[in-house]
């Protein structure tokens, strides 16, 4: 997961994602792949995809364990220190998405729309720039 995580950082880094989205892909990332390993049983490895357009970055992480259903997932208990990934990643992400593998297992769909500057004001945030829409 540390390597993926390398990778797609600089990945990022370079195609001019600004620091905020950089974090919030990351991290959703990081807790799809932590499911993938610790609930993807009985696989344990996953593949990892990722595309960066001037407009959006989608990041794949498909397993080949068993078949998941999120809405049979729980929420956590407020004391609990596991079990927040999913919430983690319908917060920091515009799009989760959880389909059947191709081979079997779950793909994790994770789409960030990506913004404007460091921190989303200005220039600077993915391969074309543009104005950041107002929030209501």
């Amino acid at each position: 997961m540390s390597l993926v995580r390398q990778v797609l950082a600089e990945a990022l880094r370079v195609n001019g994602v600004c620091g905020d989205c950089r974090f919030s892909i990351l991290l959703t990332v990081s807790e799809a792949c932590t499911n993938a390993v610790e609930h993807g049983a009985p696989a344990v490895e996953y593949e990892v995809t990722a595309e960066v357009d001037d407009e959006s970055c989608l990041v794949e992480i498909a397993d080949s364990g068993s078949a998941f259903t999120p809405e049979r997932v729980s929420l956590p208990d407020a004391e609990s220190e596991s079990g927040r990934g999913i919430l983690l990643m319908r917060y920091l992400a515009d799009e989760v998405r959880f389909l059947p593998a191709q081979f079997g297992g779950t793909t994790v769909r994770l789409r960030k729309w990506l913004h404007n500057g460091d921190s989303h004001e200005g220039v600077g945030c993915g391969a074309g720039a543009r104005i950041p829409a107002m929030l209501g």
